[in-house]
């Protein structure tokens, strides 16, 4: 298992490559039309610091779930031995919202001040130096999830696991819920194939259920497999940390 963030490019620092280059988002994904899902956030993280003293790039996805937070996965945020920080951020971090193709749209750009760490899995909360009002949040799942049931998943992720590189274009695929543990979720792809899988720079990428003008986030990339591939997705739970969200961001 490989955790699909920051830790997939310890050995390497990342530049976003050419657009005509650059490799899509979420392994065996499609394009998400445009003005849909503008509540994925692309994180961008520079700066950040390895054992011996050297620093690298890296990428994660996430989602808004109130106009001043940001929801993603915990493990996008640490210190030099890859353990998890809250606080203040612990290098310099940027979201971009509100957009699905870069090479014609802008979007809108927020910093990340703050972090806070759940207890329950591994989520994040990012605060922004600014509250975002021109894209409605995300509501949170509060009910548990059940097997069988179908999911969107939408990221900001690699094609593939090889040489790999953020998305330009956000994708997106359906995967169904095949396991429900205490704090996780395990998924399978669905479509467009059954190898549609989340990627590296997909861990945060949102799973939910597109009801209502933003969905209902039913859980968040945490790792899985090396990318595409028919197995099973680990994902955490958006319900067991509803409550910790609403008081958080509150």
């Amino acid at each position: 298992m490989r955790l699909r963030a920051v830790l997939a490019a310890a050995v390497l620092t990342i530049t976003t490559a050419p657009a005509a280059l650059a490799a899509p988002g979420i392994a065996n994904g499609s394009d998400v039309p445009p003005g849909q899902f503008g509540f994925v956030a692309k994180l961008a993280m520079t700066k950040i610091p390895r054992p011996d003293g050297s620093t690298y790039s890296s990428y994660c996805t996430g989602a808004l779930v109130a106009p001043g937070w940001i929801l993603t996965t915990g493990h996008c945020f640490h210190d030099a031995q890859r353990n998890r920080v809250a606080g203040k951020t612990p290098y310099p971090t940027t979201v971009t919202l509100g957009l699905t193709d870069e090479a014609v749209e802008s979007g809108v750009a927020r910093r990340v001040t703050e972090v806070l760490q759940a207890k329950e899995n591994d989520v994040a909360l990012a605060r922004l130096d600014s509250p975002v009002t021109v894209v409605p949040p995300m509501t949170l799942n509060r009910t548990a999830p059940k097997v069988g049931q179908h999911l969107t998943l939408a990221g900001w992720g690699s094609l593939n696991s090889t040489n790999p590189a953020p998305a330009v274009r956000m994708q997106q695929g359906t995967v169904t819920v095949a396991k429900v543990d205490a704090t996780t979720l395990g998924v399978r792809g669905e479509s467009p194939e059954t190898t549609t899988s989340a990627c590296t720079y997909d861990s945060g990428a949102p799973y939910f259920l597109p009801e209502g003008p933003t969905g209902r986030l039913v859980a968040l990339e945490s790792t899985g497999p090396d990318c595409p591939h028919a197995g099973i997705e680990t994902t955490s739970r958006a319900d067991v940390i509803a409550a910790w969200v609403a008081k958080s961001t509150a």
